[in-house]
């Protein structure tokens, strides 16, 4: 199967707040998204991690 799933977390705080699935054959780098932050109250960059 060729879908993962991925975790975004918060570049200030740390936290990973989101997971979600990309296609690895297609996606060979990784995720950055403008996304909000519970802990930070307020919208960050998120990156996947691994």
């Amino acid at each position: 199967m060729p879908r993962d799933i991925v975790t975004l977390a918060c570049d200030d705080c740390k936290q990973r707040n989101y997971a979600t699935t990309r296609n690895k054959r297609t996606q060979q780098e990784r995720f950055e998204f403008k996304k909000y932050c519970r802990y930070c109250r307020k919208h960050t960059s998120h990156k996947e991690i691994r």
